[in-house]
């Protein structure tokens, strides 16, 4: 890719030289701050919505930071790990200080792009819907520094003079509720009881106060006086916002600031940061942030040919990028699932936030093969390495996720969980005798699992969508893959007996398979009748009518054989099944008549029948609140499962060139790809849900991310790279 990094450079040394401006530092104003703020301690701390439109960090270890942008406006910072939001959002408000005060995220028209088109340096654009001002803002990270830094420019578009404001709302420690706010000498300074955050400009603010969100803030002050007239300087232990004046106008020569948001573990280094960083020219530290990644992208394999549009190629840059942004720069190896907090969990329901920005093996597995296959084959190799130090003992399990620490968090258990780290450790041929410990261990897990109700292996208390315990295809596809590769590694050290062991286990539930999850008496038909894979079964008997709440507010009481999932595909990409066995195409065919969605960027799939997982019918937040059954909320369709469709279709010998067109067509205008997007059901009542383009969720979705990346290599090689070859010359006639 040194081609592609040598143009990455070019472009943004031109764009950014063309979007700075001079900065110079200049005194606080007169109006000082005193007193402490009232209301304490203010509303209840959230997040910001996850469907995130830009994502970035520096490519150095030297800076521990992560910014997110959404709804126009700076969204969650990460400091100092990635599973740590340190800051909720940062906006400006305009105001005549006669007629109006405006916020960015309400009253603008809003745009966001990559400065170079698929570089992590993101610029927003604002443009007020009554076209009296425009505010663009410009995102690096500091490469030596804890701070995040903005090149702001400020346009009055009507001749007018306008007060522009700094509205930040700090969040440290991924909590808010305990932050104490210091506002003085035009700086915004808030700690907490490990960490502190700084912001400061230059020009430099002219007015500032401290609040608490809903009593005191100063945007309830802008909103009565249109101006400030709370000067608060100290805000102690609540959910602190802060505000301040800059010394821009929009008119010629008042139109440019940089500012600068410091992180440290004390006042005195978040301060330091925002200071250091200030002093050092914008167009610099940005070239600095950019090289850093085009130096990433020069050492990872050329772009595959199967890209054969613009869109293809950009979001397969963006998709090697932030794949790259989602690992961890203090526990390496721990890539997050998204850098955001989905509906429940992004208001305010569960503090200190959860899942998405938690390890799962699940996701470590599908963004690992990803980067053996654009060529970070190290990246993986950590990935594997970071599995293998969570591994729970005595046991050999794996939780179902951990914090960037490795620490469990949620503590359900999952056994395809357990088995892709075995998978990917034969994927990158790791068969030396300390990783031949870790295989042996998670192996013989999952051949002895008996849980307490005398349920055994294959059999698992959660399967992929984490909500149901049973038979499901596509874990006993992880199970049964798992152990055909701990077999290779355990004769690669020797062990004859145990490589044994593991393959009888294997063949025999392969053997099964059918008799565990395959229906011959549902409620639908394809070409060959009425047999199909199921989601699941409860009791191991496909043509039994057992009945199960599906989960996620989805229908109660639901006939197990009227419940199908795209996820049976698992059993061809991991080599279990034969891509032409009739059952496989017989389950094609009822999985697209019930779940699939033929939308204007291509079609995508639910991920079960009656799946609740997605926004409420009006459109507001998923929830946990919900009555089982409820059916208040609706799962929306899913990218991930067009590129597993086209990695079926290329084992199967047809093209897949569609499906990674689809899937680049579902990134919104910063690049990022989501988890969901929307089908045919939108929101009731509600116009601009086009379906096929993204929905609330999370995004970006590293899962997606990684997904586009193999389809691309699968397209050229011809077959998924990422099936064992082990496995599937084992059980697919046509491999041998």
């Amino acid at each position: 890719m040194r081609k592609v990094a040598v143009v990455l450079t070019a472009l943004v040394i031109a764009a950014l030289a063309a979007s700075a401006g001079s900065a110079s530092a200049a005194s606080a104003g007169s109006s000082r701050a005193t007193g402490v703020a009232p209301g304490a301690p203010g509303a209840k701390p959230d997040w910001a919505p996850a469907d995130k439109h830009g994502f970035g960090t520096s490519r150095t270890s030297a800076s521990r930071v992560w910014y997110t942008l959404e709804g126009g406006e700076l969204t969650e910072v990460y400091y100092p790990r990635l599973d740590t939001p340190s800051f909720r959002d940062l906006q400006f408000v305009v105001s005549d200080g006669r007629s109006f005060v405006e916020r960015e995220r309400d009253s603008t028209i809003q745009r966001t792009e990559s400065v170079s088109g698929y570089q992590l340096i993101y610029r927003q654009v604002n443009t007020d819907v009554h076209g009296r001002w425009r505010v663009t803002k410009t995102y690096v990270t500091d490469t030596r520094r804890n701070s995040v830094v903005l090149d702001v420019g400020f346009r009055s578009l009507t001749g007018r003079r306008y007060s522009l404001y700094v509205l930040a709302d700090p969040a440290l420690e991924n909590d808010g509720s305990h932050d104490t706010g210091t506002c003085t000498r035009g700086t915004l300074l808030t700690t907490a009881s490990a960490s502190a955050s700084a912001i400061v400009t230059a020009p430099a603010l002219r007015e500032v106060s401290c609040g608490y969100k809903g009593t005191s803030d100063g945007w309830i002050d802008l909103q009565r006086h249109l101006r400030m007239r709370w000067h608060y300087s100290s805000a102690p232990n609540g959910n602190v916002v802060q505000v301040g004046r800059t010394a821009l106008d929009g008119t010629r020569g008042r139109q440019h600031l940089t500012l600068a948001l410091g992180f440290g573990s004390n006042a005195a280094s978040a301060l330091a940061a925002a200071h250091r960083s200030l002093a050092t020219p914008w167009p610099v530290l940005a070239v600095r942030y950019s090289r850093g990644w085009d130096a990433y992208l020069a050492g990872l394999r050329r772009p595959p040919r199967s890209l054969r549009t613009a869109s293809e190629r950009r979001e397969y840059l963006v998709s090697a990028l932030v794949l790259a942004a989602s690992e961890d720069k203090t526990y390496r190896g721990a890539f997050v699932a998204s850098p955001s907090m989905p509906w429940a969990w992004g208001t305010g329901l569960q503090t200190p936030t959860g899942p998405y920005h938690l390890v799962w093996a699940r996701d470590l597995y599908e963004i690992a093969t990803a980067l053996i296959a654009d060529g970070d084959s190290a990246a993986a190799r950590r990935a594997l390495q970071f599995l293998f130090t969570r591994q729970q003992k005595p046991d050999g399990s794996f939780p179902q996720n951990s914090d960037v620490t490795g620490k469990p968090v949620l503590t359900n258990l999952q056994l395809d969980e357990v088995a892709d780290p075995i998978i990917l450790a034969w994927q990158l041929r790791a068969t030396d005798a300390a990783t031949w410990q870790h295989v042996k261990r998670a192996a013989d897990f999952i051949v002895t699992f008996k849980d307490d109700q005398g349920h055994t292996a294959p059999y698992t208390p959660q399967e992929r969508w984490e909500n149901q315990a049973g038979y499901s295809p596509a874990t006993i596809a992880a199970e049964i893959a798992g152990l055909v590769c701990a077999a290779q590694i355990a004769r690669a050290n020797g062990d004859a007996a145990d490589a044994t062991r593991y393959l009888q286990t294997a063949d025999d539930w392969q053997k099964k398979l059918n008799a565990w999850t395959l229906t011959t008496t549902g409620p639908y038909s394809g070409p060959n009748g009425h047999v199909y894979y199921l989601r699941l079964t409860k009791d191991g008997n496909p043509d039994a009518g057992t009945t199960y709440d599906v989960g996620d507010s989805g229908p109660p009481a639901i006939d197990q054989r009227a419940v199908v999932d795209p996820s049976f595909l698992e059993l061809v990409r991991l080599g279990i099944v034969s891509p032409n066995d009739p059952n496989i195409v017989n389950t094609i065919h009822v999985v697209d008549q019930q779940l699939g969605t033929l939308t204007p960027t291509g079609e995508f799939w639910h991920r079960y029948t009656g799946d609740g997982y997605g926004e409420q019918r009006n459109g507001q937040p998923w929830d946990t609140g919900f009555p089982k059954g409820s059916q208040a909320t609706i799962g929306r369709i899913w990218p991930i499962f067009a590129g597993e469709r086209g990695e079926y279709e290329l084992a199967a010998g047809q093209s897949a060139a569609g499906r990674l067109r689809s899937m680049a067509a579902t990134a919104n205008d910063g690049g990022l790809l989501p988890e969901q997007v929307w089908d045919h059901n939108p929101p009731a009542g509600q116009p601009g849900f086009p379906p096929g383009h993204p929905t609330f969720s999370a995004t970006p979705l590293a899962w997606t991310h990684a997904q586009l990346i193999r389809l691309a290599w699968s397209i050229v090689a011809g077959r998924p790279v990422e099936q064992p070859a082990v496995v599937a010359c084992r059980y697919v006639p046509s491999c041998r």
